[in-house]
């Protein structure tokens, strides 16, 4: 099945790529979601008519999320959890954490947005990175204090 990117989808390609795609995947993940639109010829068309209305949308996109980036890069988040003699969390820090104390000081991301293998398990200091586009990230510090 060929279809039209309406925005990125990751691993697959950005928006406007036309792509070939598993019909159950879609039909079932992409079409339902309105990531995509099947590929007719009169989508095609409907598409490249509008593509410098998106153009000029998804500039001043970026240049918002890049303004963004800018700020958070400044952001310096701070845990304090219960740990062992060694350092080592009884817990853990993890996307949901970084995501509330962010929105608590006036940052509102998705808990997408942070790339994080696996949960901090360990007390000190670390970088996060917040993938805010494909091509727009910002690394915050995040700092591990163990609570008495």
């Amino acid at each position: 099945m060929k279809v039209i990117l309406r925005s990125d989808v990751l691993n697959l390609g950005r928006a406007g790529d036309v792509k070939e795609v598993k019909d159950g995947f879609g039909r079932n993940f992409l079409l339902p979601k309105r990531l995509a639109l099947t590929a007719t010829t009169a989508n095609l068309k409907g598409w490249e008519k509008a593509k410098d209305k998106r153009a000029k949308i998804n500039d001043a996109k970026t240049a918002t999320t890049k303004e963004l980036a800018a700020k958070l890069a400044t952001v310096s988040l701070s845990f304090s959890r219960p740990a062992g003699a060694e350092g080592k969390l009884f817990g853990s820090v993890g996307k949901s954490d970084i995501v509330k104390s962010l929105k608590s000081c006036g940052y509102t991301v998705d808990k997408g947005v942070v790339a994080l293998e696996s949960s901090i398990k360990q007390t000190g200091e670390h970088e996060v990175e917040l993938k805010l586009l494909p091509d727009v990230s910002a690394k915050i510090k995040v700092t591990v204090v163990a609570r008495e």
